[in-house]
Order: structure tokens, then C-alpha cells, then sequence
């Protein structure tokens, strides 16, 4: 009991301290800067001229009262607290009949609370429904009433209250809602507003019209019985059309396009306003991928997130870019900035670059269980995926069936400093020069980044840096700056179209097998990743015209079963997506480029087939690479004629043994 009365001490102690200083000090209204002349919110659009949305600045400005409507101010008071101009910052009549409705309810419900009260609970107080906390809350706002006038209480709390998703103040509600200052507000839209802080998440202007309506009559119905408007009026009013700006139709995107304005400019640029941008954005892609992933990514479970990223080859632009799921409900971009393991999706790069070094994809190698040294007396064995073994089969094979046992023995054979050299060359960073475990996508790289990393695959061997502005236009539509694509040749048009060519397999008979009635229709090729313990699930695809990426975990990593696969997960997804993105384009295949040389091979062996060959295909080899001897498993004999160039090895069947076809 003695601790209790020395706590109720210290806590009456501290607020009589508080309340001295509020005597003392003399504290200026405005806690923030007065909002900018001129302002102008910035207006973006996609690559076809349709408006998207708009970028407002975040930072808070103070309105003060003269910049303030006369209306709202009556519309506040008149719904909030009648008699505001009358009371010393408590209002007894109101306590009074708040109380006897809390006694009729047997709980408190209804505090009376003053615009002084409410202004004090907004900037010193909890929310808490407490006789303490009222108290405390009444004696502030009575020494509130000593310090300030009316009109400096009202300003101050213009600019404290929470006017609903994200506006604090009215400077922010104003150009949330209807892109204006404060004093450019209609009498109908500040009857709207004048609604909002008595529960922001029901009445703010993008809620329910009807309920939006309903509480603007209300408003408007006390405001004409106080004498503050005419009959003629409120009738008027409450039939005048009310324009709210509706959210961003691409919440995501434009959270990146804001980003890069920021990135290159300063964030002056935007509070500033008054630009229009023209950005990569294909409005009808954004839409169809929020809905495909949002639909997708529920279906398996409702806590988990997703992004998906859709670009063009040729440019780099960002024709669709989601983030997750829901963007009010949680704004971090994930396509752009969460890193995590990609899994299987990096092994095309190991491929490409083992191509480069002259590996051919008809290259045969076993996939025999091996051992790495691994620190300090341990060893590391990789292991394929639910341990299935392949036995003797081709790079090619080895890609498509995602085997991470011939993918580690490929990438200890060209040697991991080289591999992530390769990958700088390509644009992709990572951090482990030595460590073999990056065949199986232990590094951690964004969607964004993974994705640029695969766009010279699939056009000619050309990085195109992912652009999401074209152009930037000032205040008298003049071309401020221009964004021109950004193009970089990196590797051998040979290697992508091979490494393409390997990939198409992938939807063909293997990890993504389910998009192979897909890829009959239209050539496409792609690759799956999933991160140990099913963590993270990727899909990444291409045609000639669109490359696409799906991402799919949890922020806070987590398993989600065996299940949980890219190409279980994703790959379905990426189908959907691009069946209805591609559906009104011309069908076309990969060109094929100078220094790729095909041939009829034996894919048992990866020899150019004999007669005797049981079954044959059609493989790529870079020119002079191709192997020179005709399959000696099934009755060649001799040398392949006609064929120019010094065979490469095909790769070793096993550690230490030496290269196919010497």
C-alpha cells in the first residue's frame, strides 16, 4: 500500500511539474514549418499517357487559423463541441450528459470531451478510457485555456489531428483528399473533413460513400440548426458533388517512381511538386499483376506476401512492378528492396557462365553424391532435392531437372571467384567469392536484381538497366530530363541464346513442368528457386517480348512444407500472368545469333548421333566448341565432317576424371 501512495505521489508530482512548465513556457503554436506557395502535387503517368496517380509530399506543414476556412472551423465546432466559444476548456453540461450515458451504459462510452480535451489527448495523452486519464486531460486543457485564445486552440488542433491513412494535420488531409491547401476547400468538402477525427478509419473521405454521406448531412444538419448556415444552404450543400482524389491505381509502382525522384533529385523535388512524369508503366500489366498475384499468393495462405516484377527485354522498362499484396496494409517494397535467397533461380548464370568457359550444354556428368571441405575439420555433401539422383545426364538435363549435385561440381569446375565475377559483369553482387554454396542460391539478392541479371539471356547478351521513368516534364510541359534506356552488351549472344535454349527445357519436362501446355504454344523459357527448408519460392520467365518475376515467403522467414515450391507456387502464377499479357502479341521464337552452330546429337552420350543412336535431338554448341567425334556408343566411327574448330571438354563425369570425349 505504502509503494502504491508513492507511486500516486510521483505521478501527481509529475504533472504538476508538467503543468508548471506549461505556465512557464511559452510555447509557440506552430509546430511545424508554414506549407510552401505554389504547390502543385506531382501527376504520374504510364508509357501510354494514362494517369496513374499522384505523388504528395510527406512531410507536415502548419496551416495557421487565417488559412483556414471559417467554414470548417464552424463545421468543427458545431459537430465536435457547441458550445467551444463559451467554456473554459471543460464543458460541464457535456461531462454531465456523457456521464449519464455512461451509467445508462454501465461502461464509459462517451467522455465529453472539448476540442481543448481532445487537442491535449492528441498531443500529451493516450487514448485510454480512464477517470485518471480525463482528469489529467481537463486539468491541461483548462491551463490551455489560460495560455492560448480560442483561434490559437483551433489552429492547433487543425494541424495535431489525425484526419485517416496517414494525413496528420490539414495541410496533409487536404492534399491527400482533394490535392488543394487548406484554404482552397469548398464548403462541401470541408463539411466532409470537419467529420473525419471523431473516427478517422470510418469516416475519412475514402470510406464508405454512404457512411461518408451520412456523417456530412449530420454535420451539416447541426451546423444549420446553431444559425451557422442557412436552410437554403445545408439543402444545397448536401447535394453538392464532391470530388475525392481516389488512392494511386499502382500504389507500389509509384512508391518506386517517389524513390527515384528522391534518389536522383533530393526530396526536395518532391514538396516541391508541380512535375509530371511519364514513366515505363503499362497500366493494364500493373493492374493484371495485382490481381493474378494477390489472387495467387491467398490461395496458399493469407499471412504470406509476394512481389512480382514484369520488364522488357529490349529497355529494361518496369511495365509492371507489385510489391505485395496490400500496399495499405503494408507498404514495403518488396520486388525492389527485401533481399533473400533465390535459391535454384541463380543456377542459369552458373550455366551461362560455365558455357562461356566452353562447357557444351550436351556435356554429360554424373551426379554421385561428393564431399567439399567445409571450415575446420567438417565437410559439406550437397544433396538434390528430396535426394533424387539422375545418374549420367547432360548439363542441359541437369538444368532443367534443378540437380544441385552437378550444379556445385559445375560451379567448383569453373571456380567460384570466376562465377561471381560473371555475375558483377551481369550486374548481380555477391558477397561470397568462395564458398560453393552459391550454386544452390545462398547469397541474398532482390527480384529487382535477379531479374536485370537474366534480361542478357534473353536479349542478344545485353544488359538493359530496369528503368522506371522515361521522362520528366516541368511546370510548363517542357521535357525537364530524359531517361533514355540504358543498354550495356556484357556477354556472347551465343552464350544467352544456349543458356535460353537449356531453360526452355525447364517448362518443358522439368521443374516447371506444369507451364509446358504454355510453352507449346509460345516459345518461353524460365527457371524455378526454392530456398532450403521452403523459406522462399521463386519463378523467373522470359519470352522474346516479356520477362517476368514471381517472389513468394513470408517477411519473417519461415517454412512452409515441402509444398511450397517455385515451381509449385510460382510458376502457376507467372502462367496466368503472362498467358493474358501476352494474349494479343504475335507469337515469335528466340532469333538465333552468328556463333552457334546446331547438331544432331545422341543425348544419351552428347556425341553428334550415329545412325545407330536410339533416340537424337537437336543441341546448340558454340561455334568451335562442338565435339568432333560421332557417338562411338552406338556405331560411329570416325570424325564428324565438315566441322571446323577444336573441341572443348564436355565436362568431367565425376571429380578428377577427365573431360567427355577425350
Amino acid at each position: 500500500m505504502t509503494g502504491q501512495k508513492t507511486i500516486l505521489s510521483a505521478s501527481g508530482l509529475l504533472w504538476v511539474l508538467l503543468l508548471v512548465s506549461l505556465s512557464s513556457a511559452q510555447e509557440k503554436p506552430a509546430a511545424y514549418p508554414p506549407f510552401p506557395p505554389g504547390y502543385v502535387s506531382i501527376r504520374v503517368f504510364d508509357n501510354q499517357n494514362r494517369f496513374v496517380g499522384r505523388i504528395l509530399p510527406q512531410k507536415r506543414y502548419w496551416a495557421p487559423i487565417d488559412r483556414i476556412p471559417v467554414f470548417l472551423q464552424n463545421a468543427l465546432v458545431a459537430v465536435e463541441d457547441a458550445r467551444f466559444y463559451e467554456h473554459k476548456g471543460i464543458d460541464i453540461r457535456g461531462i454531465t450528459r456523457a456521464l449519464v450515458k455512461d451509467v445508462a451504459k454501465g461502461k464509459m462510452v462517451e467522455g465529453g470531451s472539448t476540442i481543448t480535451q481532445q487537442l491535449i489527448k492528441n498531443k500529451y495523452l493516450s487514448g485510454e478510457k480512464t477517470i485518471g486519464r480525463k482528469v489529467k486531460e481537463g486539468l491541461l486543457a483548462l491551463e490551455y485555456e489560460r495560455k492560448y485564445t480560442k483561434k490559437q486552440i483551433l489552429e492547433m488542433y487543425f494541424n495535431e489531428v489525425f484526419f485517416g491513412n496517414g494525413a496528420w494535420g490539414i495541410v496533409q488531409a487536404a492534399r491527400l483528399y482533394f490535392d488543394k491547401y487548406p484554404h482552397e476547400l469548398t464548403d462541401a468538402e470541408c463539411a466532409l473533413l470537419a467529420g473525419v477525427p471523431k473516427a478517422p478509419a470510418r469516416y475519412n473521405p475514402l470510406g464508405k460513400p454512404e457512411i461518408i454521406r451520412d456523417r456530412k448531412n449530420l454535420i451539416l444538419k447541426r451546423m444549420a440548426a446553431l444559425k451557422m448556415i442557412t436552410a437554403a444552404q445545408e439543402k444545397k450543400l448536401r447535394v453538392q458533388r464532391i470530388e475525392v482524389v481516389q488512392p494511386p491505381a499502382a500504389p507500389y509502382y509509384l512508391a518506386h517512381v517517389r524513390h527515384k525522384l528522391i534518389e536522383r533529385y533530393g526530396e526536395s523535388v518532391i514538396e516541391q511538386g508541380g512535375l509530371e512524369v511519364t514513366t515505363a508503366m503499362d497500366l493494364g500489366l500493373q493492374r493484371l499483376a495485382e490481381r493474378v498475384l494477390r489472387e495467387g499468393v491467398r490461395k496458399i495462405s493469407p499471412q504470406l506476401q509476394g512481389a512480382l516484377l514484369c520488364l522488357d527485354p529490349g529497355t529494361g522498362d518496369v511495365l509492371a512492378a507489385v510489391g505485395g499484396i496490400d500496399f495499405k496494409l503494408n507498404p514495403y517494397n518488396r520486388a525492389f528492396f527485401a533481399k533473400r535467397q533465390p535459391g535454384s533461380a541463380i543456377k542459369p548464370l552458373i550455366y551461362a557462365a560455365a558455357l562461356e568457359k566452353g562447357f557444351p550444354a550436351a556435356g554429360i556428368w554424373n551426379d554421385d553424391p561428393v564431399s567439399y571441405a567445409w571450415g575446420e575439420n567438417r565437410s559439406w555433401r550437397p544433396q538434390n532435392y528430396a535426394r533424387e539422383r539422375h545418374g549420367e545426364i547432360s548439363l542441359r538435363q541437369a538444368l532443367a531437372y534443378s540437380d544441385n549435385i552437378i550444379t556445385v561440381k559445375l560451379l567448383d569446375a569453373i571456380g567460384v571467384p570466376y562465377f561471381v565475377q560473371y555475375a558483377g559483369t551481369l550486374g548481380l553482387s555477391l558477397r561470397s567469392p568462395n564458398d560453393l554454396s552459391l550454386a544452390l542460391g545462398t547469397d541474398e539478392v532482390t527480384l529487382n536484381e535477379l531479374m536485370a541479371a537474366y534480361i542478357p539471356l534473353v536479349n542478344g547478351g545485353s544488359r538493359a538497366e530496369p528503368r522506371t521513368i522515361i521522362r520528366i516534364y516541368d511546370r510548363p510541359q517542357d521535357v525537364w530530363i530524359e531517361h533514355p534506356p540504358v543498354v550495356t552488351p556484357v556477354l556472347s549472344p551465343a552464350v544467352g541464346f544456349i543458356t535460353t535454349q537449356m531453360l526452355k527445357d525447364v517448362l518443358v519436362y522439368g521443374t516447371a513442368k506444369s507451364l509446358a501446355g504454355f510453352s507449346r504454344n509460345r516459345p518461353a523459357a524460365g527457371k524455378t528457386g526454392t530456398t532450403d527448408d521452403y523459406r522462399d519460392a521463386w519463378f523467373i520467365g522470359y519470352t522474346p517480348d516479356l520477362i517476368t518475376g514471381i517472389w513468394m515467403g513470408y517477411d519473417k522467414p519461415k517454412s512452409l512444407g515441402k509444398r511450397f515450391t517455385g515451381g509449385a507456387a510460382c510458376a502457376p502464377v507467372w502462367g496466368r500472368f503472362m498467358t493474358a499479357a501476352l494474349k494479343d502479341r504475335p507469337v515469335a521464337d528466340f532469333p538465333q545469333p552468328e556463333g552457334v552452330v546446331s547438331i544432331r546429337i545422341d543425348p544419351e552420350t552428347g556425341y553428334p548421333a550415329a545412325e545407330g543412336c536410339p533416340s537424337k535431338r537437336e543441341e546448340f554448341f558454340l561455334s568451335g566448341t562442338e565435339p568432333a567425334e560421332i557417338c562411338p556408343k552406338h556405331g560411329g566411327a570416325g570424325l564428324l565432317q565438315d566441322f571446323v574448330g577444336t573441341p572443348a571438354p564436355a565436362g568431367p563425369t565425376g571429380p578428377g576424371d577427365p573431360p567427355l570425349g577425350h
